[in-house]
């Protein structure tokens, strides 16, 4: 953790890999599983961005000091 808080967009972002060939209700398991672990280290869920016509689903999150990254 830092002391400020956070003031501008992140510089990088991050694309965490979980469900990689995965569709549907499988891949929502895999993201769940994942972020379940990642909530329990720390992390903060933000999100669901549902699947639409050209992306699968995946989870926003945030770590520790407040960076966004998505579990994916």
């Amino acid at each position: 953790r830092v002391p400020e808080s956070k003031v501008v967009k992140n510089r990088v972002h991050l694309d965490v890999r979980v469900g990689t060939g995965l569709v549907g209700d499988e891949r929502l398991a895999a993201l769940e599983a994942e972020c379940t672990r990642l909530v329990a280290l720390g992390a903060v869920r933000v999100r669901l961005l549902t699947a639409d016509e050209e992306n699968e689903s995946c989870l926003v999150m945030q770590d520790v000091e407040g960076n966004e990254f998505c579990l994916d």
